[in-house]
């Protein structure tokens, strides 16, 4: 499973890759408030720098064809680039368009399997089911995912699937568990991964023996 970051920050998205399993990064107009930006254009630049993978920048207009202009201004600013559309019947029309154009499409906000089929159908690379906001409201978000998974393999689509809005360590388990190609993850979460109590205490018990084993 393909492991993207879901921030704006760039020193996350360095601690990230010196770890040395980052696969790509993820973006949204909300994380670009959280770091006090106005304009995403550096931004993206500068994550890009930071990743090969793919770097999802939003779409903020919601116009087709100023959807698509902005679309082909962000598509322009480095060769990883995705753009990232919410799943309406007007964006799928631009996702077409630019995934025709040979630019990677990532559809997003998607919280069922019928709009993964849509996101599918229109070529798009990736499509995006938020697994967080379903569990909030009551439903399985990652049984969303399986059937996702099901109607892709049933009919060979290579869009590939980004478990988003990821919550906790046990969503990119279950992901991983159920197959996903992609979780992207809030930076705090990343770091939840490594964490296990045992392992902390095994390592307290090494370097208090190896104390030990100094004084004699």
């Amino acid at each position: 499973m393909k492991f993207f970051i879901d921030t704006a920050n760039l020193e996350e998205i360095k601690k990230a890759a010196d770890y040395g399993f980052l696969d790509g990064v993820t973006t949204n107009p909300t994380l670009m408030a959280k770091e006090g930006l106005s304009n995403q254009t550096e931004r993206i630049q500068a994550i890009c720098a930071l990743t090969s993978g793919p770097v999802s920048a939003e779409v903020l207009a919601v116009e087709p064809q100023a959807m698509l202009k902005e679309a082909r201004i962000l598509a322009s600013l480095a060769p990883n680039v995705a753009i990232k559309l919410p799943l309406t019947l007007e964006a799928l029309k631009i996702a077409k368009i630019l995934a025709e154009e040979g630019t990677s499409v990532n559809l997003t906000l998607v919280f069922s399997a019928l709009q993964a089929l849509l996101a599918a159908k229109v070529g798009a690379a990736f499509v995006s089911p938020f697994v967080g906001r379903l569990d909030d409201i009551g439903v399985d978000g990652l049984s969303v995912v399986e059937e996702i998974q099901t109607i892709y393999a049933n009919y060979g689509y290579e869009t590939e699937i980004i478990v988003a809005s990821v919550r906790n360590s046990q969503h990119v388990l279950k992901a991983a568990l159920i197959g996903a190609d992609i979780c992207t993850i809030p930076f705090a979460v990343i770091s939840q991964l490594a964490s296990h109590p045992l392992t902390q205490n095994g390592l307290s018990a090494f370097l208090a023996d190896q104390a030990k084993l100094k004084k004699a």
